[in-house]
């Protein structure tokens, strides 16, 4: 009697900030609004505008549960100028404190694992003093909001950032020696098309310990590959594993470019799926159409011989806007 073999678990595939349709929208405050309100009104307008971004973060976690999405990537201007220089919405999040821990009990009971993406200009490698403490500071505060939050310190509840500054790989290095636990703990870096290859990363990941997010699309307009089949993606895939605690929590990024492979801007679908990202804990799938791109794949990777590249009509430019 022949014994049947347990299916391949497939890939959890991640969702970034919100959704191609209107349901998860967060608030946002620009510094010029804020520096308009009189002094003793910022502290409410803040904290009205944290509370509404703490209820949608919870639908978020909610809907993505729904949808069967195991991986959230959180809007890192969640709480605008809560690193504001004047310390009042640092202060507000401290007072938030109870609301805050809604969201890991939430998140586990879910069984949504939440992670965040700060901007480019987070850049821990640069030889700016300026630059690099203004990095720190923004660090510092998605770890204490992770930490209110109740999310672990560890890569499970990632803070990725970019290398940085080309040609500085000791420098970031050394940085990241310095920094605090919380920070450290749960930091990850990722490769980019031009400043940092995917080798770059890996061996500043390997020296720090801290790990790897490999991003596909990255490494192929870096290295101008012809397709996600060549052997190098399959490589960094492994290597990347490595870098990661548990090896089951690897996470790796993944997008098509618009207007051809090695087209920078993301696609709206995703057409192509590197065979080697089939055996990764949980692909984030950085696609224009949100969780439209991902209805839209699931079914092809779920099929007994997963389709991991198709072609289609181009979709209308305006099909889905440029949101984060």
């Amino acid at each position: 009697m022949t014994t049947p073999v347990a299916p391949r678990p497939l890939p959890a595939l991640g969702l970034v900030c919100i959704t191609a349709s209107p349901q998860i929208r967060y608030r946002t405050m620009t510094r010029t609004t804020y520096l308009k309100l009189a002094p003793e009104e910022r502290a409410e307008r803040l904290r009205e505008l944290y509370l509404s971004n703490i209820e949608k973060f919870l639908e978020a976690l909610s809907y993505c549960a729904w949808q069967g999405i195991r991986l959230y990537r959180v809007s890192s201007q969640l709480f605008p100028l809560s690193d504001w220089e004047d310390g009042v919405g640092a202060a507000v999040l401290e007072g938030l404190a109870g609301e805050l821990a809604r969201i890991g009990v939430l998140a586990t009971a879910r069984g949504v694992r939440v992670v965040v993406h700060p901007e480019q200009f987070v850049v821990l490698s640069s030889d700016s003093q300026a630059v690099a403490d203004s990095a720190m500071r923004v660090l510092q505060g998605h770890a204490r909001q992770m930490d209110l939050m109740g999310l672990p310190r560890s890569q499970w509840s990632m803070v990725l950032v970019h290398g940085g500054k080309s040609g500085r790989g000791e420098a970031l290095a050394a940085r990241i020696g310095t920094l605090p636990e919380n920070i450290r703990s749960r930091l990850a870096l990722e490769n980019d098309e031009y400043a940092y290859s995917a080798q770059d990363i890996l061996e500043v990941c390997q020296k720090t310990g801290v790990a790897f997010v490999f991003d596909a699309h990255h490494h192929a307009v870096h290295a101008k590959l012809e397709g996600y089949e060549d052997a190098s993606i399959a490589h960094f895939t492994r290597e990347a594993a490595s870098t990661w605690t548990d090896p089951a929590w690897q996470i790796v990024h993944l997008s098509n470019g618009k207007s051809g492979f090695l087209d920078r801007k993301h696609s709206d679908l995703i057409d192509a799926f590197p065979s080697a990202f089939l055996d990764v804990p949980f692909v984030e799938i950085e696609a224009k159409g949100k969780e439209v791109a991902i209805a839209d794949l699931l079914p092809r990777l779920q099929a007994d011989v997963p389709v991991l590249s198709i072609t289609r009509a181009s979709p209308p430019e305006a099909a889905f806007p440029d949101e984060e």
